[in-house]
């Protein structure tokens, strides 16, 4: 008897179907065709012991599995329940009526229980674009996959249930969520707050104007001055993510499988500081099987990078693409696979190797030629593709010990808010585009005129800082933030200057 069974195969953050075709005939040979792994190979194993476990057999007879599309390579162990209830279904153990109208997905264990499988979010967009009616997923995944609205979840925690469900015996519990709910909860959670920063006011500033125009900034400074402190705390005044941005963000953690236990939908923007001895390829995602990386993590959130120099440099010249297209492309022999990475690259550095250049109080120990190697650790393209360049001196005692509480990230959020609805306003017909930061060249030229007065002193400061075309733009995409944050929808000459000095750790005139 032939039976037919739907899961979904991962090809980067997307969902395809899966047609699994089960067929018993005379004989006593299992083949499994259509490109399986071993992992889906090995399937043959806990199948029969779960099947056991639960009272039921694999029939000694002929068996044979196809996955179809067969071109496509089937990987991980998250078909081995289909595969199952194939088996059963095709030796009539249970009945077919519903196979039709499901998508089934989950890991057995030996006993028959069902482990969590990744990429729970888009299988359950695949389905329901598919037009199926529910999903059955294991009980781990219910909630993740239950975001999305128009198809019934069915989460299971033992393959007898599922057998159960299909020969009319039981039911499975359907699974909501309320997703502005799940919104609230992730919003009400801020856990750092600007208001533990004492002095730093310009710094302080300049992260806010990151923060509601999604821009790059790099905190150059002594050891102890604040830098990691402060960038730890940009999280607290980032604007809440819109659903659109959130089922993005939480489609690519579901297939790096970092959902379990954080709830079913990612509603606060990611922060990731990966350590200094971080791969490339861990970095911006690949591996024999690409995986999603550090970058992709960070999608609509924060990518840290702290003591920048340290990184090993072909890490760091491997962020220079995503940082400018925003998306990043893993190609290997057999798959090509497309990541999002639209992140905020914030990254904090010593200004030489003793960390004291520039020091109000302690001398540095590093000669010019030391300093100017240390920051040519740096590449001029990357040095360029960061819009906010700021350097930060330590705080004086007496703005430690005498100044009142600082302003809050909550009175700092606010602002941001209301500058990214004035951009969400501006980019409503722009998809893909939610700041500032994301302007293409004709978006710019569109909303960043500048009047006579505003053009020369941007020429003026081009030349004697020695800028490039990009950072023209990346000063125009600045000074556009400050005008929003300012309420104002042209872009004043004071507002042109404050996005000029944010440039001022240039190498044509800092660290000789």
């Amino acid at each position: 008897m032939l039976v037919k069974t739907y899961g979904c195969a991962l090809i980067g953050i997307q969902a395809l179907l899966i047609t699994i075709e089960v067929n018993i005939d005379q004989g006593i040979q299992f083949f499994m065709v259509g490109l399986p792994d071993n992992a889906v190979r090995e399937s043959h194993q806990r199948i029969e012991s779960a099947l056991k476990n639960n009272g039921f057999r694999i029939p000694g007879k002929k068996i044979v599995i196809n996955m179809a599309p067969a071109d496509i390579r089937k990987e991980g162990s998250s078909y081995d329940l289909p595969i199952a209830i194939g088996i059963l279904a095709a030796s009539e153990m249970i009945k077919t009526d519903k196979l039709e109208k499901l998508m089934i997905m989950g890991e057995l264990s030996l006993d028959g229980s069902l482990l969590p499988v990744k990429g729970a979010l888009p299988i359950s967009l695949e389905a329901r674009k598919q037009g199926f009616k529910g999903l059955i997923l294991p009980a781990g995944n219910a909630r993740e996959a239950a975001v999305v609205e128009g198809i019934e979840i069915f989460g299971a925690g033992n393959i007898k249930e599922v057998i159960d469900y299909f020969n009319g015996d039981g039911s499975l519990p359907g699974t909501k969520v309320d997703i502005q709910a799940e919104f609230e909860r992730g919003n009400s959670c801020m856990g750092l707050d600007f208001a533990d920063v004492r002095g730093q006011e310009n710094i302080k500033r300049a992260l806010e104007i990151a923060a509601a125009g999604g821009h790059n900034v790099l905190l150059i400074g002594p050891p102890g001055a604040g830098k990691t402190m402060m960038a730890k705390r940009l999280p607290s005044i980032l604007p809440p993510l819109v659903l659109q941005e959130a089922l993005e963000t939480t489609k690519i953690h579901s297939v790096a499988g970092r959902l379990n236990g954080s709830g079913p939908l990612i509603t606060s923007r990611p922060f990731r500081s990966p350590h200094h001895t971080i791969s490339p390829v861990a970095l911006v995602g690949g591996g024999s099987v690409p995986r999603p990386g550090e970058i992709s993590l960070a999608h609509h959130g924060v990518l840290f990078l702290d003591e920048l120099p340290e990184f090993n440099r072909q890490v760091l010249e491997v962020l220079r693409q995503p940082m400018e297209d925003r998306v990043v492309t893993v190609s290997r022999a057999k798959v090509s696979t497309t990541y999002p990475a639209s992140f905020m690259l914030v990254a904090a550095m010593n200004p030489c190797p003793c960390g004291y250049y520039n020091h109000p109080q302690t001398p540095c120990q590093c000669n010019p030629g030391i300093i100017r190697k240390y920051l040519h650790k740096i590449s001029g393209p990357l040095f360029d593709r960061i819009d906010i360049q700021l350097e930060v001196v330590p705080v004086p005692y007496r703005d430690l010990r005498d100044q009142p509480s600082a302003e809050s990230s909550n009175e700092m959020r606010a602002r941001v808010v209301n500058a990214r609805r004035r951009q969400e306003l501006r980019f409503s017909g722009s998809k893909g585009v939610y700041s500032n930061a994301q302007m293409n060249p004709r978006q710019l030229r569109q909303y960043c005129r500048l009047d006579d007065a505003s053009n020369a002193l941007l020429k003026n400061a081009m030349d004697k800082l020695g800028l490039s075309a990009r950072a023209y733009e990346r000063i125009l995409k600045v000074s556009r933030t400050i005008a929003d944050l300012g309420n104002s929808d042209e872009i004043k000459a004071e507002y042109l200057a404050e996005a000029i000095t944010y440039r001022s750790l240039d190498r044509e005139n800092w660290g000789q």
